[in-house]
């Protein structure tokens, strides 16, 4: 059974879809983090497992999601909670994790529909995956919220940010330790009507992300 992390802050609207449509073999795992509209009953009314996580932060939450996820199996993904992706392509995200063939693999972000991936926010990721690219020479275009790999080896990266800087400190980690990582074209779509993205709904969330992601690069 591979679990599934989803972080969450107040995705109750979408939680009904996204859990209805997890690929047999995936478990869900909520992180709630600090949601007020339910999130948390919700999921665990459609028998998914929820972790609270006190700590602010989508760092915060993807870590607390980890540590919970059963060392069994090995392969951990994560992905939204928002609906913007469709967990039936989770298969193909682990799949190159499992077979050995990467450490990490990365969810590329492909737009399917109108207002999926606003401009500030695609320019955003553009740019620090450049510099990402530049840095590391790691060939990578999407700093991607939907991602695999192993439970132990992200635990051994010892990654320290627990806000929006998280993915990028996980690439920058992972190039240093050496990791294969690959991408892998997954569809992109609007979040489910109810919810409002933390980094992509506007472009003061956006310029927040940046600014975190900025300062792991300047480590």
């Amino acid at each position: 059974m591979t679990d599934v992390v989803l972080p969450c802050l107040n995705e109750a609207p979408a939680l009904t879809w996204l859990l209805a449509r997890m690929p047999a073999g995936y478990r869900p795992i909520v992180a709630d983090n600090g949601s007020t509209d339910g999130s948390a009953d919700v999921a665990r009314g459609l028998g998914a497992r929820v972790v609270t996580v006190p700590r602010p932060g989508y760092g915060a939450a993807v870590h607390a999601g980890i540590v919970a996820a059963d060392p069994l199996d090995g392969v951990v993904c994560v992905m939204d909670a928002d609906g913007s992706f469709d967990p039936s392509e989770l298969p193909s995200v682990a799949d190159p994790v499992r077979a050995g063939t990467a450490h990490l693999a990365v969810g590329r972000r492909r737009p399917v529909g109108r207002g999926a991936w606003p401009p500030h926010a695609r320019l955003g990721n553009a740019v620090l995956a450049h510099r990402l690219r530049r840095t590391t020479g790691l060939r990578v275009h999407d700093i991607g919220p939907m991602r695999a790999a192993r439970r132990e080896d992200l635990l051994a990266l010892d990654l320290l940010d627990r806000r929006f800087g998280y993915p990028l400190e996980l690439l920058i980690a992972a190039a240093r330790a050496g990791w294969t990582v690959t991408e892998v074209d997954v569809a992109y779509r609007p979040r489910t009507a109810g919810t409002k993205s933390k980094v992509t709904g506007s472009v003061r969330g956006t310029a927040r992300a940046i600014r975190d992601m900025s300062a792991v690069l300047g480590r």
